[in-house]
């Protein structure tokens, strides 16, 4: 009990797990792509933690001078990174992923993207699906972009599934019902599995194909009174098994 405990308070609730997760499905793309490289990985890391820790913790008086300090450590840290991998377009790029994420939910603003009827579970999908699909690559690939954005904003539905007695403004599950939105979920996963059947080299494909097999049954589960590890643990999971799946397929 105290490892789950533990667990939770320092991997979950600290942001570091989603943005582990982030970080290895972004690995995937980059291999399919044959452009891994370490300053590339330790960027997209830093930038989906920091914005993860601002998002959760901006409304904290107590701490938001050192959630801020934090951030601007991190954005240093990742201007750093790009210059010295020598990828300078990739600075502005970085610039408006950023900005696309203050635009999600921030204490400054008087209206934020967050709270738009319906529109969360896609722009979640839009941060994600930039990042593998734009900022990594030398130029923009739609193909890599529609399958991040499908599949992760098949992911985010459950989430809503879980905060729909809760969220203050309406989402998927309170208008059309948790069945209708995990059937709408399933239509995302499959619309991502078909192109990159498509686009993906077959082991790549295949990975994502036992990737959404395995989604497609965390979906069918999804129910309002799921434990919050349900959704925090094995939903989020979902991100890195196309690089589980890819490694197993080439090392077993």
């Amino acid at each position: 009990m105290n490892v789950l405990k533990l667990s939770k308070k320092y991997l979950i609730d600290s942001q570091l797990y989603v943005s582990l997760m982030g970080t290895c499905l972004a690995i995937f793309f980059m291999l399919n792509q044959n452009i891994f490289r370490f300053p590339t990985l330790l960027l997209i890391f830093i930038t989906y933690f920091s914005g993860y820790i601002y998002t959760k913790y901006q409304n904290n008086k107590k701490i938001l001078f050192k959630v801020l300090i934090f951030n601007c450590i991190c954005g240093f840290l990742s201007i750093f990174l790009i210059i010295y991998d020598q990828h300078f377009e990739r600075l502005w790029r970085w610039g408006i992923i950023v900005f696309i994420g203050l635009l999600y939910d921030s204490f400054f603003l008087k209206y934020f993207i967050r709270k738009i009827p319906l529109f969360k579970v896609f722009y979640v999908g839009l941060t994600w699906a930039l990042i593998n699909g734009w900022l990594i690559l030398p130029e923009m690939n739609w193909p890599i972009f529609f399958i991040s954005w499908l599949f992760i904003t098949a992911l985010v539905l459950p989430f809503d599934i879980r905060d729909m007695k809760v969220d203050d403004v309406v989402t998927f599950p309170q208008l059309i019902g948790i069945q209708n939105t995990k059937y709408f979920a399933y239509l995302l996963v499959f619309s991502s599995l078909s192109i990159s059947i498509s686009y993906l080299q077959p082991i790549y494909s295949f990975a994502l194909f036992l990737t959404s097999i395995c989604t497609f049954i965390l979906i069918y589960f999804s129910e309002n009174d799921n434990k919050e590890s349900y959704f925090s643990f094995w939903v989020e999971t979902c991100s890195a098994l196309p690089l589980l799946f890819l490694i197993l397929l080439q090392y077993f």
